[in-house]
């Protein structure tokens, strides 16, 4: 795809989430719960926050897609996720896994390497260190937070591994975000650093991945989508913003607000390089 007709492609596909309304299943962490619901909602998706192991296997079969975050893991958790995604890959239901905190403890990065191995993904958004736990290699994490050094080049190459180790698309987000699928590449470079500022807006992200690519199969289309648009908001957020709250009401207002055209304006996106199989 021509690099000029990108925000257009991405527009094109935020259209169509606020057109056909597909049903996100969450299974996701309580800290964002709302919040992730509410920024589904904006986008103009339809939440479903279902958690029970009895039923999540019959809602993921009436969804568009699932959002795994594991942000608050339990064992029980674990065992409904399993059920789910099992179900979403008998449907060719998308999944979109937020390995939230992978590194921070054996067991959590245990889980999630679990589940890649054992369900089909077919997104992972997550940040730097994140990634570098899934692949075995040195990040540094605090909690669920990404408190080491960071690099735009680092986040590329670890993108391309991440999508090559789980064949999958992978998104890694930070100052500029990321997007692989093994052979391309893509950068988003929209956001605003107030989004560091409020709890959850990794997880509202990827709650936007999963509109869109309850939508489009092209992964990496529809993480960039979800990403650009997510970033354009915030920057339109920041501009009237007087602090973290205040900054938080407007992000979703902006989201709310978005439209296709919107995006093609203001997306700021484009391939960094294709790599032959």
């Amino acid at each position: 795809m021509p690099a000029k007709a990108l925000p257009d492609a991405l527009a094109d596909i935020l259209g169509r989430v606020r057109a056909r309304r597909p049903l996100i299943h969450h299974l996701t962490n309580w800290v964002v719960m709302n919040d992730t619901a509410n920024i589904t909602l904006h986008a103009g998706a339809l939440p479903v926050m279902a958690q029970a192991r009895e039923e999540v296997g019959e809602i993921a079969a009436s969804a568009q897609a699932l959002v795994v975050n594991l942000g608050t893991l339990t064992a029980e958790r674990l065992e409904a996720i399993l059920v789910a995604a099992a179900v979403a890959n008998q449907r060719g239901i998308p999944i979109v896994l937020d390995p939230v905190g992978a590194g921070a403890s054996a067991w959590r990065t245990a889980s999630a390497l679990h589940l890649l191995k054992e369900r089909r993904v077919a997104i992972i958004r997550c940040n730097r260190a994140e990634a570098a736990a899934l692949l075995d290699q040195v990040g540094t994490i605090r909690g669920v937070e990404d408190v080491g050094r960071d690099s735009a080049e680092e986040r590329l190459t670890l993108a391309q591994h991440l999508a090559d180790r789980f064949q999958t698309t992978a998104a890694i987000t930070g100052p500029r975000d990321v997007v692989s699928d093994g052979k391309r590449l893509l950068a988003v470079d929209n956001g605003d650093p107030l989004l560091t500022t409020i709890t959850g807006s990794g997880c509202m992200a990827t709650t936007l991945v999963a509109c869109c690519a309850a939508v489009e199969s092209n992964g990496v289309l529809a993480a960039a989508t979800a990403l650009a648009a997510f970033g354009l908001a915030a920057e339109r957020a920041a501009q009237a913003a007087r602090g973290p709250a205040s900054f938080k009401v407007a992000l979703f207002d902006h989201v709310y607000n978005l439209g296709p055209a919107d995006l093609a304006a203001g997306a700021r996106v484009g391939w960094l390089h294709r790599r032959e199989s």
